[in-house]
């Protein structure tokens, strides 16, 4: 689905359980998950569109976005961070700090470093991806999340359906059956309808 079609199963979700918008869609939990502007998610979750960026912009932006992130939560100094990164990545401090300060994009090698270390979902795309397809992907996730616990199967139902299966299959094949085994399936089939009509009747 793209982002237009989440966005209707997240109204009809919305609307069928009486929620506010807010409830489900805080644009700064959602700037926080997908590491893009508050501003952008807003536009977006309106049906705008974001200013067009390159991948450059969008790996330097969301890096920096994460960085800011990180040390807003640590309480410690960028050199904390960068060191952690070199170490990490075995890259040097002075660059580690380049581009947590979003300004120096990394190669492909060390951007995929760089998911494992600030532990983001969906690989590379987490940086690269358009801002519609980053926000698309994060409430994708909350859909999930929210669906109905009877959308799950019914082992039930699943019996039932192979039970037809077999049924359709056998009446389909008893016109060529040899006669004592068209007498086998006849007595198994009555015996079912039996036993389910005096379940019934209890």
């Amino acid at each position: 689905m793209d982002l237009s079609e989440t966005r209707e199963h997240l109204d009809a979700l919305i609307q069928q359980r009486g929620l506010e918008e807010s409830d489900l869609l805080d644009p700064k939990e959602l700037a926080a998950k997908t590491a893009l502007p508050e501003d952008t998610i807003r536009t977006l979750l309106r049906g705008g569109t974001p200013p067009p960026d390159t991948v450059n912009e969008r790996v330097r932006a969301r890096i920096k976005a994460l960085s800011d992130a990180h040390l807003a939560r640590s309480g410690k100094p960028m050199s904390n961070l960068a060191g952690s990164i070199s170490r990490q990545l075995g890259v040097s401090g002075v660059w580690a700090r380049q581009v947590c300060s979003g300004d120096k994009v990394p190669s492909v090698e060390l951007l995929h470093g760089l998911v494992d270390f600030f532990h983001v979902q969906g690989g590379e795309a987490f940086f690269t991806a358009p801002a519609a397809e980053a926000l698309n992907r994060a409430l994708l996730d909350i859909l999930a999340a929210h669906q109905p616990d009877d959308a799950s199967p019914d082992p039930l139902a699943s019996v039932q359906e192979a039970f037809d299966d077999v049924r359709s299959i056998a009446l389909r094949q008893a016109r060529d059956l040899p006669p004592e085994r068209w007498k086998v399936l006849n007595a198994t089939l009555t015996a079912l309808l039996q036993l389910d009509a005096s379940e019934e009747d209890e």
